[in-house]
């Protein structure tokens, strides 16, 4: 239930059953040979596809957060932290103040970690609601599925390479990326940072087949499914 496809009446109507809303949380990024916006249409979408057979409302991603490191890659706006969490507890505050009392954020992006703090605090001060952070993509159980597939699920490799993060035309690299010097890149400037990664992608395969894959996405759709069902007090 998109909200993109409902006019304000039927969220008030839809308010009058169910006061549970997800608000998905990416960022505009370089994901290497991917679409910029490969966090944002990934959390956007396993929170659709996991809210659709439930009926429950789901917000717009909010599509900045907090992406420094990639300064020197066009195309790479970020937030600062302080600004970032500011619109994060704006929306929680907006959305109570209209009525939701279950909030599941879903994030795409591991940059925005610092934003489950703030959730916890939010939810600590309105005794009413409740509020998650969910990332997605690191969750135990999606991880062992990811890692049933391939040993390295990284930053814009395989482990985010889904038809609807691709690029028309683009032809990605055959060959697995070296690891990446993980000391290396937590020390490095912005302009450091490109020169470490080159293309943008942190290590591993740039692709595999789209059915190996598939079991990832479909693990992180049931555990958003799971937690919209159950994981409220």
């Amino acid at each position: 239930m998109r909200a993109r496809d409902h006019n304000w009446l039927q969220v008030e109507e839809y308010l009058q059953r169910d006061d549970r809303v997800v608000l998905p949380v990416g960022s505009t990024e370089q994901h290497g040979y991917l679409s910029l916006e490969t966090d944002n249409i990934l959390a956007e979408r396993v929170s659709a596809e996991a809210a659709e057979p439930l009926g429950v409302l789901v917000l717009p991603v909010l599509a900045y957060g907090l992406t420094p490191s990639f300064a020197a890659y066009p195309g790479s706006p970020t937030l600062r932290l302080a600004t970032f969490l500011a619109v994060l507890r704006d929306l929680l505050d907006s959305l109570h103040g209209q009525g939701f009392r279950r909030v599941l954020l879903v994030n795409g992006h591991g940059g925005n970690i610092a934003g489950g703090s703030l959730v916890r605090e939010w939810a600590a001060a309105h005794p009413d609601a409740q509020a998650i952070f969910h990332s997605w993509w690191s969750s135990e159980r999606v991880v062992a599925a990811a890692k049933a597939v391939d040993p390295e699920p990284s930053h814009a490799n395989w482990f985010e390479n889904f038809p609807w993060t691709r690029l028309a035309g683009v032809d990605l690299p055959r060959e697995r990326k070296r690891p990446l010097d993980h000391a290396a890149y937590r020390v490095a400037s912005p302009e450091a940072v490109r020169e470490l990664l080159g293309d943008g992608v942190f290590a591993g395969a740039y692709e595999l087949p789209d059915e190996q894959v598939e079991a990832v996405w479909r693990a992180g759709v049931e555990e958003v499914r799971e937690l919209l069902e159950n994981a409220w007090r």
